[in-house]
């Protein structure tokens, strides 16, 4: 094989390479061999099938089999005897493609950079802790009231407040004749609530059971149904019975209405829950500090191709919040050259950093287990519920969208073996002061 090096510039090089007919041909050959003794054809027993037969069968697939596999071979064959790792897929040319003449093809590809590792230890950052208050634990509680309170029958015929339910039945009529679908009996409906066309349950406040009123409404102009879209309409309104909300005493009988044997283990539970808020929160600060400390020494040149490729995924992410009218205000205000600049220097920054915890995993021997891929799957199937088994099917029968799950994996990983080595110094801070979002940083 002759290897001649066309290019070498920055992270860029090109080869042309040569591969002699000879070793084409008895690849070529040793493949038809395999397939005589295998070959199924009519009129011929099995293993019988003379050479020229097979030759004239399966020489033009063998031979497109044989050139792919020799210019695989050969490319794999350049980079290791250099010692070049590929960023990207090598990009090849054929040049010369006869089955009389040497196999002639070139190859450009980027190389991934030489990476010095940073001195981990030398690392400084801050770790915020924040811990629950009673307060909060007290709000949560109150909350989990809330959603345990029942409505019960006021027994005095009083005007109904907001907030409270009033048992109604009602008849809609569009210029005097009631329409389908606007008719109800025994509806319980929140006075001043949501649900119902705008205006609907405003109206109800001060209305005692057994009081009946006609109000008048406006459909709104994209309301579901053509015939009512934006038009005017009376309901007739009985009110028959109302109902006001009785929040639980915050008690042992509360706990086992939500499945605890006392209020003291539910209240642990509750902290417990509303720590590990605190803590991924804290996680998500310290790290974005190391990725700020990481980039700042991370000062190697990075291949073009996967710099524009992740520039281009973001761009194409901006037009379509542009087009959906869900760009970020701030952005929509700055012209199309400013947002290239910026967003071209998230770019790098995005695969200067991928490219550093790649190496740092790849030279400290990080990987992720089969274990752990297995746990990332049954987590995101629960994110599907009654869907858990088909979501485990697609992983199984397509391995490459399990594959999405490894890097975010990768990643915590190589994270989590840096913080064992940095000086990390811990802060104990008010759960305001860790929700307080800081200064913008470029974004990893």
């Amino acid at each position: 094989m002759q290897v001649t090096q066309t290019l070498s510039e920055g992270l860029k090089r090109a080869f042309t390479i040569v591969v002699p007919v000879a070793d084409i041909e008895g690849k070529r050959t040793t493949r038809l061999a395999e397939l005589s003794r295998t070959a199924k054809l009519p009129g011929f027993r099995p293993g019988k099938v003379p050479m020229a037969v097979v030759r004239t069968r399966f020489g033009s697939a063998v031979m497109a089999e044989v050139l792919e596999e020799s210019v695989n071979d050969a490319t794999r064959r350049v980079l290791n005897e250099r010692g070049l790792r590929a960023a990207t897929q090598p990009k090849v040319e054929v040049v010369t493609l006869d089955e009389a003449k040497d196999l002639e093809f070139k190859v450009e590809l980027e190389l991934l950079p030489d990476i010095t590792l940073p001195d981990f230890g030398a690392i400084a950052l801050t770790r915020l802790k924040a811990t629950p208050s009673d307060d909060a634990v007290a709000k949560a509680l109150e909350q989990m009231a809330a959603r345990a309170k029942e409505m019960v029958e006021v027994p005095e015929a009083r005007p109904a407040a907001k907030g409270e339910v009033l048992v109604c039945d009602f008849l809609g009529k569009l210029d005097g004749e009631p329409f389908t679908g606007g008719a109800a009996s025994d509806m319980d409906i929140e006075v001043g609530g949501d649900g119902f066309i705008p205006g609907f349950t405003e109206q109800l406040e001060g209305m005692s059971p057994g009081e009946a009123k006609t109000i008048t409404v406006n459909f709104p102009a994209e309301y579901g149904a053509a015939e009512l879209a934006g038009k005017e309409a009376t309901f007739d309104i009985t009110a028959k019975a109302l109902k006001r909300s009785v929040l639980p005493a915050v008690d042992d009988e509360l706990a086992k209405k939500f499945g605890f044997e006392a209020l003291d283990e539910m209240k642990d539970l509750i902290r417990g829950q509303i720590q590990r808020e605190y803590d991924q929160i804290s996680r998500m600060r310290i790290k974005r500090q190391l990725l700020d400390a990481l980039a700042a020494t991370a000062d190697f040149p990075i291949p073009e191709s996967m710099a524009v490729g992740e520039f281009d995924a973001i761009w194409q992410r901006l037009e379509q919040d542009r087009k959906s009218g869900q760009i970020d205000a701030e952005d929509k205000a700055k012209d199309d050259d400013t947002l290239k600049a910026e967003y071209k220097a998230i770019a790098d920054r995005r695969v200067r950093l991928g490219l550093l915890l790649a190496e740092i995993g790849r030279a400290k021997d990080i990987t992720v287990s089969p274990d752990e891929m297995m746990r990332a799957m049954r987590t995101e199937a629960g994110r599907y519920p009654g869907q858990e088994q088909q979501i485990m099917d697609l992983f199984r029968k397509n391995p490459n969208v399990a594959e999405s799950l490894r890097g975010p994996i990768f990643e915590e990983k190589v994270v989590d073996f840096i913080l064992e080595l940095a000086k990390v110094a811990i802060t104990e801070v008010t759960p305001e002061e860790l929700a307080k979002e800081p200064e913008a940083t470029p974004a990893a």
